[in-house]
């Protein structure tokens, strides 16, 4: 069963979720801080290129199972076309209003 994206708790990371699955690189890279980080598995990676990588260039998609810690820590289906589908956890640290880091991994 997944969250609809309207349902997500935390306002920015709906809008984080919201542009990662509309593949829209303006409102994504917007609702982050300037000097964001990110990891994925543990590894620190420039969000840039993992964003161009993982979710623009390979058609990224989030189905939200479920949500903790106020809506900044997500359970999700994700899904692209370099890795197909896997469960993954998000975790998302918010500072006035924008994503400064998150990270992300499989669940």
């Amino acid at each position: 069963m997944t969250i609809s994206l309207h349902q997500l708790s935390d306002p920015t990371v709906r809008a984080f979720v919201t542009a990662l699955n509309a593949n829209d690189r303006a409102a994504l890279f917007d609702v982050l801080a300037p000097g964001a980080t990110m990891s994925d598995d543990g590894s620190d990676r420039d969000v840039r290129d993992w964003l161009d990588r993982e979710v623009f260039s390979s058609n990224g998609h989030m189905d939200v199972e479920s949500e903790a810690d106020g809506g900044r820590a997500l359970v999700a289906d994700y899904r692209n076309d370099t890795w197909g589908a896997m469960r993954t956890a998000w975790r998302f640290t918010v500072d006035g209003g924008k994503v400064s880091r998150f990270e992300t991994g499989q669940a």
